[in-house]
Order: C-alpha cells, then structure tokens, then sequence
C-alpha cells in the first residue's frame, strides 16, 4: 500500500469525533504572532503550542511539519482568493493584490518569506504544497478578474495573461525579498494602474479619466474610490 504524501497527511484524520477548528485558528493565530516576534528561523512548534494553549502532538496532527504550519499561517493571512467580483477590473485587480501588501508589508513577510523560499527550493513536495495552497488559487482569481476585464472590454484581447499575472504580483514579492524599499499603501494602486497604462483598452482609458481628470462632476466616483463601477458605463 502506498505511503500517503506528507502534503496530505495533514489534511487527513480518523473518522469520528470533528476537528475543533477553534483550536485551527488558535494555532494559526499563535503561528502568525510568532512569525511577527522571532520570525521564522526562530518558530517552533513548542511555541506555537504554548501560545495556542495546545499541544505538540495536537498540532502536527493537523500538520505534517512546521514548513506546512507556516504556510497554512501564510494562506489564513493572506487569503487564497482575494480578488474579488465587484464589475471594475482595476479595483478588483487593486484589491486582490493590496491582500499581498496587508499580509507582507509589515514584520511578518520579511521574517518569513526569504527564508520559507529557500525551505520550498531546497525540497520539491513542500513547493507542491505551497503552489496548491496560496500560489495557484490566488494566481486563479486574479487570472479570472484580468479575463472579465477582457470580455467587458477594458483589457485587450490580445494580452498575455501570465505576463500580467507576474507583472501584478512581482514588485510586492521583490520589495518583501530584496528589502530596498518599503511595501507602502499605495503599491497596490500604483502597480494596477501602470499594469492598466499598458493592457487597458480606449474605451477603459476613456471611463477613468472621465472620473480622474479635473472640470468633472464630483459625484464621479473613480472605481478605487467608491468599489464599484457599473459594467455597461
């Protein structure tokens, strides 16, 4: 009989009693607080029972390592389908990819980020279990909102998606693993519009500035501003 995969091992468990998923989130929420004060390097499993108020063993029933605890951390953190269906594709873009500066632009990404990649490099099923568990379903909701951007008419047809997909995420990830500059409020913002200066549209082109430019109605809410703009406009 095959040896079940550790990836998912930790999504297994006798049948019988249900699994407590208030102690999930206590152990997630220990998990993300210890990543914030020693950072990964310095995480244990003992800690993040002594904070959960649980136990080792209670823990690593749920999951396989303290590799695949963090990334169960990172995903509840971050949220694995974060772009949302609002009908403006610029702030549907410009909020799925803010979840990424929420979740990286303080203490948590940079002490955990650079040192979790060199864990999934070094140890092809741990990446496995990374790229199903936040890489591609957030990669899947943000390719999504780029295709209704297309058939609404605000991205050309003739886009490369991928090509936007990295473009969109990259300079959160580079800012978080290089440390140059800051992850400020604004990059979610800025990186979508100069995505848009590029893939967007005429007919987008004319609807945003209509409510950006100075001379026009107030009561014009930008898409960013309000959360919402209506498909047909």
């Amino acid at each position: 009989m095959a040896t079940p995969d550790p990836a998912s091992r930790a999504a297994t468990r006798p049948a019988g009693r249900p699994r407590d998923t208030r102690l999930d989130d206590a152990i997630l929420s220990a998990t993300q607080e210890l990543l914030e004060d020693v950072g990964y390097p310095g995480l244990t499993m003992e800690a993040v029972a002594r904070r959960a108020g649980t136990t080792k063993p209670a823990i690593r029933r749920r999951w396989a390592s303290r590799q695949h605890l963090v990334i169960a951390a990172l995903a509840d953190t971050m949220g694995t389908a974060p772009t949302p269906d609002t009908g403006c594709t610029h702030c549907d873009l410009i909020e799925g990819i803010d979840t990424l500066s929420r979740a990286f632009g303080g203490r948590l990404g940079r002490r955990t980020l650079p040192a979790l990649m060199a864990d999934l490099a070094d140890d092809p099923a741990l990446d496995r279990v990374f790229t199903e568990t936040i890489f591609r379903p957030r990669r899947a909701t943000t390719e999504a909102a780029l295709r209704r951007g297309i058939e609404r008419g605000d991205i050309r047809a003739d886009a490369d998606i991928d090509l936007l997909l990295d473009l969109l995420g990259a300079t959160t990830y580079h800012r978080v693993l290089f440390g140059h500059l800051p992850v400020t409020d604004s990059l979610a913002h800025d990186v979508v519009m100069t995505v848009m200066g590029g893939a967007a549209t005429p007919r987008w082109r004319g609807r945003y500035q209509r409510r950006h430019e100075p001379g026009h109605e107030s009561g014009h809410e930008s898409g960013h501003e309000s959360g919402h703009e209506q498909v047909g406009e």
